[in-house]
């Protein structure tokens, strides 16, 4: 018979932002919680290996470009110097601090831990493999939380220590002369601005004819803009077509650059070309837990898989694969288990791609709405008008609203521009209050700030608009 001390009211498999939170709130529902994690420390990728780690990087990356910047206004600092054993255990002082934090709240929580590999042996059952030994756990309601693993390449040396996922670039080791990042997506783009920053020439290589897919181009194009002058090269509409080991560890590859064949040479590859679930090895067919084609765990709108008992969220449920996203999915489990009437029925869930600058949107893209025909009047103001940015060597960006054109409801919001990610809170707020064009420029907004350009964009809707000046149309 299992110990009833290892009887639980819910077993949260992963401790990434979507399980510590799911596990948290139940634990505040008055319900007796497992943990289980497979690595040493609570947190996840997230935490571990890249959400955090990767903003660190950034901020030192931005600091950097800024302390550069300043020369042109009269203050010159000089060549930077690297010492990169004291930037690596900066980073990790972060992630240490974060970790501790949530060991903490577990622990006041009375949430219980175990540390291992777990996996379903039936809808109220799970093994967890520690070292050599296997515990045993009962549940009555479980919730899936083992997020995603970069997708690698078929094809390429993906053991050859020159070739790196973003786990292993975060790590920083050593900084090459010359990374190729295969990929144009937020992770990819992201880590090239840091080690671009840190003194490597990169060249960035994406298969569609735009970086960051799902963004909207005329946003994305502000962003490659810069990069094109920050990076060595960037090449879209082309692909990686072979990776060859060099006898000094470098790599030579072969690039189909828009049907035109290139070979080069580089110290080291980062593959970043998306995530795939964790769905497999953890006993889902024992359960009943069924999929999607693309390998998701199927859900409701209570986060519920075809086994009642059973809850998933986070990047496991599929896109967007976002840290926020999981945290609300797992807020909504907890709450379903505990009897409360909650759903996941997000208006928006806001995008942030945290380069410089950044990139970030809400609700509806003008590219969906297009593809979808769906009908929008859009709104957009250029930081070239904004006080704020200009004062602040910050004048390259763009605040953009889509509208319903019959009834001024804000439809989505889509920015690029230093702190985008900050200013796209208030549009998500917007979105989901249900706000229309007066309701923004009513609301009265700081001044100097990057936040009045959402204000303006809504007053050129409303027609009320003084900062610019809208040329009227004749009829």
């Amino acid at each position: 018979m299992t110990d009833k001390n290892n009887h639980f009211d819910v077993a949260v498999i992963g401790s990434g932002p979507g399980g510590y939170a799911a596990a948290f709130r139940a634990a505040d529902l008055d319900k007796h919680v497992a943990l289980i994690e497979k690595d040493d420390v609570l947190g996840g990728v997230c935490l571990n290996r890249g959400c955090i780690p990767s903003k660190a990087l950034l901020h030192i990356s931005q600091t950097i470009e800024e302390a550069q910047a300043l020369e042109y206004k009269g203050i010159k600092f000089g060549a930077p110097k690297i010492e990169l054993e004291k930037v690596r255990n900066w980073k990790n002082e972060v992630v240490g601090k974060l970790n501790k934090g949530i060991t903490q709240m577990a622990k006041a929580r009375k949430v219980q831990v175990f540390t291992g590999v777990a996996e379903f042996n039936s809808k109220n059952e799970i093994a967890i493999k520690v070292d050599d030994r296997i515990e045993i756990i009962t549940f009555d309601n479980a919730i899936i939380a083992t997020g995603s693993r970069p997708t690698l390449i078929p094809g390429i040396p993906n053991e050859h220590s020159s070739v790196m996922t973003s786990r292993e670039a975060l790590q920083l080791k050593d900084i090459p002369k010359t990374l190729l990042v295969i990929g144009g997506g937020y992770i990819g783009l992201e880590m090239a601005t840091v080690y671009n920053s840190l003194g490597s020439q990169i060249t960035v290589v994406e298969m569609l004819d735009s970086l960051l897919p799902g963004a909207d181009k005329d946003i994305v194009r502000l962003l490659q803009h810069k990069l094109k002058k920050d990076f060595h090269q960037i090449m879209v509409k082309s692909k990686v077509m072979e990776v060859k080991p060099n006898k000094d560890a470098s790599l030579a590859v072969t690039i189909d650059n828009n049907g035109k064949t290139l070979e080069q040479n580089f110290d080291k590859i980062l593959v970043s070309v998306g995530r795939k679930p964790n769905t497999e090895n953890i006993g889902l067919e024992k359960v009943g837990v069924k999929l999607t084609e693309q390998g998701f765990i199927k859900v409701d709108k209570k986060q519920q898989t075809s086994a009642k008992n059973i809850y998933a969220i986070g990047d496991v449920v599929g896109e967007p694969m976002l840290a926020h996203k999981a945290t609300h999915e797992g807020k909504v489990a907890a709450e379903v288990i505990a009897g409360l009437p909650a759903v996941f029925d997000a208006k928006s869930i806001p995008a942030v791609i945290f380069t410089n600058p950044e990139i970030a949107w809400t609700g509806l893209t003008e590219t969906e709405a297009q593809a979808k025909g769906i009908n929008y009047k859009k709104t957009e103001v250029l930081w070239g008008a904004s006080g704020k940015a200009i004062a602040t060597g910050h004048p390259v960006g763009k605040t953009k609203l889509l509208f319903n054109p019959d009834n001024g409801k804000l439809l989505g919001v889509s920015i690029v521009g230093a702190h985008a990610g900050d200013i796209i809170s208030e549009a998500a707020l917007a979105i989901e209050m249900g706000a229309d064009a007066e309701d923004i420029g009513l609301t009265i907004h700081p001044h100097p700030t990057l936040s009045e350009t959402f204000a303006n964009a809504a007053e050129i809707f409303s027609g009320t608009v003084t900062d610019l000046y809208i040329l009227k149309r004749t009829k």
